[in-house]
């Protein structure tokens, strides 16, 4: 465990103000922060195909829009006729489309 003492003593030869401009400089070069990759989940990724939002995705699927975001964020699972559609959703993104704008 890091002490007060031992970050009192890192921090005294600091100087906040030139950090601070060399991360702007830092930024406008170009050279800023770790860059992370998200893997859509199957839910997001037929979705996506679909080219539909997500409140006209959930409404052609006659589920909640709330519902679609857990499975989107991976809190739950869809299960049984839910998963074989998304399945066939997936492979068949016109499809839901149609049901969309009938």
């Amino acid at each position: 465990m890091t002490s007060k003492k031992s970050i009192s003593a890192r921090d005294a030869n600091r100087n906040i103000g030139e950090e601070l401009l060399q991360a702007i400089r830092d930024v406008k070069n170009g050279k800023h922060g770790a860059k992370y990759s998200v893997e859509a989940n199957d839910v997001v990724a037929a979705r996506l195909k679909s080219g539909l939002s997500q409140a006209q995705f959930a409404a052609a699927l006659h589920i909640s829009s709330r519902t679609l975001q857990q499975w989107e964020q991976g809190r739950r699972q869809p299960s049984g006729a839910a998963a074989t559609l998304l399945k066939i959703v997936s492979r068949h993104p016109e499809v839901l489309r149609e049901v969309a704008d009938a």
